[in-house]
């Protein structure tokens, strides 16, 4: 009996295809591909030599062949007072970017995916998604008019409704919920058209089943969708997490500038990388700084996916 079912077991497993078959047979979908492989070969791989910068006291005119320092660009980074401050900045600044951006994606697609209206389901896609695309310095001088202390439309409503100016630009306090309220403006209209793309492939029948037993639109949301959910919220999680070490350099350094009241609190990884190469000209600090911040993300997200793939194996990544 088991020599018959391993030869029926034997006679169902598929056929192997040959990589050169597979690239013909999904030529389109690869060179689709190709643009974004070609990117992150030649400035994620071929640029990986260039790490040697970090351990050498860089020479212009030598180049890469540079005396060799060992350890002191990176010796010289963690001792200063600014190591601990820009470490802690890009891990509060991006979690609460990550909690705050993940739970009102998922949410405003669970809100949507009700919507019946097809029209006003078209328009305030659209309207969501716009302001992805506007560059952050835009987005910067937008911010100005808002808070700006002369003539800033906030200010000027303070002021008429009896209250005092308040300069917005000196204050560090009031920063970290500016910065988590630009943030879910920008980006949570990207991150809900992925989680109604998800919901969208949900099979109906599962709905029509659940409603026929008598489960109201809530239920149905809380049971049904929110668990065939998880896969792709845990996916995009992860994602993030490995982005966690990395400050938005486009939005923080368009808003926060050189405002030093301001850079103890919002100064992260990434333009403190820019600042310390644009001030010393030392392109071995800046290369120990930066390869620190990609070891770090790198545990981080292998810890993270580690973690998912023990406890939700269809939420791992790999």
């Amino acid at each position: 009996m088991r020599k018959g079912v391993a030869k029926i077991e034997t006679g169902k497993k598929k056929k192997r295809i040959s990589p050169m078959k597979e690239l013909w047979q999904n030529k389109f979908l690869y060179l689709l591909a190709l643009p974004a492989v070609a990117y992150t070969f030649i400035f994620s791989y071929c640029t990986l030599p260039y790490i040697a910068i970090a351990f050498e006291k860089f020479n212009y005119k030598t180049g890469i062949r540079s005396p060799f320092a060992g350890l002191s660009n990176f010796a010289y980074f963690f001792k200063s007072s600014w190591a601990w401050t820009v470490t802690r900045n890009t891990l509060v600044i991006n979690v609460l970017f990550l909690i705050a951006g993940t739970v009102c994606a998922v949410l405003l697609a669970l809100i949507l995916n009700e919507v019946k209206a097809k029209r006003f389901l078209k328009v305030s896609q659209s309207m969501m998604l716009f302001p992805y695309f506007i560059s952050w310095v835009i987005v910067s001088y937008m911010l100005q008019g808002i808070l700006g202390t002369d003539t800033g439309l906030l200010n000027n409503l303070i002021v008429s409704l009896g209250g005092e100016k308040v300069n917005f630009y000196a204050s560090p306090g009031y920063w970290y919920p500016i910065l988590l309220i630009l943030n879910v403006w920008k980006n949570t209209g990207y991150s809900t058209i992925i989680y109604l793309a998800a919901i969208a492939g949900i099979d109906e029948g599962i709905y029509e089943a659940a409603y026929v037993d008598g489960a109201s639109r809530f239920k149905r949301v809380i049971y049904i969708t929110l668990p065939l959910l998880a896969p792709t919220i845990c996916i995009m999680v992860l994602m993030s997490v490995g982005r966690i070490f990395y400050g938005d350099f486009g939005m923080l350094y368009a808003i926060i500038r050189d405002n030093s009241t301001l850079m103890p609190l919002a100064e992260v990884i990434d333009t403190y990388v820019y600042r310390t190469f644009k001030n010393t000209g030392d392109p071995s600090l800046s290369m120990a700084i930066g390869l620190y911040q990609s070891v770090v993300g790198f545990i981080l997200v292998f810890t993270a996916n580690w973690i998912v793939r023990r406890k939700f194996p269809d939420g791992a990544l790999f």
